[in-house]
């Protein structure tokens, strides 16, 4: 079964080898200098550009629907062999959006909340950016049915890191 991994920016070379992850998708601020794994071709590395921020702020890239849709190409063109692995700076609140929104787009006729509630399961401190979220809502037709997911798992414990997990597709 294919598997979405998750963790922080820290983590990724030690995610990457013990998942066996061949692409990757970083969510990080625009300018931040991530190293790719070994194990992770350049072109199965997906480097999106942007703060962890719900409202537009000076100084800032919010995520936005070129964000979402870069991600969306990358993960429908994945072949799904190896596992995915994605980062973002904590692991925390990009990186969450993204694998919950790579769940919802590669199997349309999982419920939302079904989807949610696995992540909160898999990690305490999960906080997907609602933001991106919203997003892709509106990109994948779901009706505010991933909104109103993310929002009934609530806020994950506080951390400086994100628990590490695995989203199961």
């Amino acid at each position: 079964m294919p598997r979405v991994h998750v963790c922080s920016l820290a983590r990724i070379d030690e995610v990457a080898s013990a998942s066996g992850a061949r692409s990757m998708v970083t969510l990080i601020n625009v300018g931040t200098p991530v190293e790719r794994p070994a194990c992770i071709a350049p072109e199965r590395h997906l480097f999106i550009g942007m703060s962890d921020i719900a409202q537009p702020l000076p100084g800032h890239v919010a995520p936005d629907v070129a964000h979402v849709e870069t991600l969306l190409s990358f993960v429908r063109a994945w072949d799904r062999a190896d596992p995915l692995l994605i980062h973002c700076w904590a692991g925390v609140s990009r990186s969450t959006a993204a694998a919950f929104v790579t769940a919802c787009a590669l199997n349309e006729g999982r419920a939302e909340d079904e989807i949610a509630a696995t992540i909160r399961a898999a990690s305490p401190t999960a906080t997907p950016n609602a933001r991106f979220v919203a997003i892709a809502d509106r990109r994948l037709g779901r009706g505010g049915r991933m909104v109103a997911a993310i929002e009934a798992i609530g806020r994950g414990e506080d951390c400086w890191e994100g628990v590490p997990f695995a989203l199961p597709l």
